[in-house]
């Protein structure tokens, strides 16, 4: 097992004992956007705890926030803060670590989790770094049941007509939301296609739960100019667990005993 991989099935583990631990939130999500967040922190973006108060560092925003759970383990794991603080004090009462991200943690950029802003939060900060000449890059993680909110069209308009190539919205694509199949509850059909008529250039990625995949996706969208890029990421929601992967109602769920130790059971025998 290469590095990436035990790192992303590590952070499955930390995920499972964080949502056993608060009784509370989307392990579904989390579980398919993990591997996506592992590779932009670990191998991608120019962001650490070091330069966190560099104009020049690259910038991060979880548009679906609810799946904070999955970002404070990554950032924890990054080195932001004791993972373990995190880990164990997830939206217990008085903890900072709250169910969606919030800038009071080290790491966040904006508080999100009001599903359908982080685009557009996005081309504003896109175009202040490129006024200010910095070589930063913002990155946006969006959920394919958020794209059923108009505010984000606006911001892709927007990121077309600016030719905004220092922004990458990747959406995180695995076909589920609370309440059903995302193609059944709003379907918004051809992700791929809406951006591109918005003047990104997209690049779809058949397994993003593959870190090798998106790696290669997000060192493509760094070498193209004159407009923004787009990476539709295949996932499976719940994905590394058996009873959660491909059900919607593990959107958000709390486990049983018997089912927190057959997540762990499971996890541990991929990591063994």
């Amino acid at each position: 097992m290469d590095d990436m991989k035990r790192l992303t099935w590590q952070l499955r583990r930390d995920i499972i004992e964080m949502i056993h631990n608060s009784r509370a939130g989307h392990v579904g999500g989390d579980l398919s956007v993990v591997d996506i967040l592992a590779t932009l922190y670990f191998q991608v973006m120019n962001v650490s705890p070091e330069n966190f108060t560099d104009p020049d560092r690259d910038r991060f925003l979880l548009s679906k926030g609810h799946c904070a759970d999955a970002l404070y383990c990554v950032l924890g794991e990054r080195g932001f803060f004791d993972k373990q603080e995190a880990i164990q004090t997830f939206s217990h009462f008085g903890s900072r670590f709250i169910g969606h991200p919030n800038t009071d943690v080290p790491g966040i950029e904006i508080n999100s989790g009001s599903l359908g802003h982080g685009i557009s939060v996005g081309v504003g900060m896109a175009l202040a770094l490129r006024s200010n000449g910095s070589p930063a890059r913002v990155y946006v993680v969006a959920g394919d049941g958020e794209m059923a909110e108009g505010s984000n069209y606006e911001g892709m308009m927007a990121a077309g007509h600016y030719k905004l190539d220092n922004l990458c919205v990747t959406v995180d694509v695995n076909g589920l939301q609370i309440s059903g199949e995302t193609k059944d509850v709003m379907d918004s059909a051809d992700l791929g296609a809406k951006f591109r008529d918005f003047g990104f250039n997209v690049i779809e990625v058949a397994d993003g739960n593959d870190c090798c995949q998106l790696k290669e996706a997000y060192d493509l969208a760094a070498c193209y100019k004159g407009r923004p890029t787009a990476v539709i990421a295949h996932t499976i929601k719940g994905k590394g667990v058996s009873f959660m992967e491909n059900q919607a109602s593990w959107h958000h769920g709390v486990m049983s005993e018997e089912q927190y130790h057959q997540a762990v059971k499971e996890i541990e025998e991929v990591l063994a």
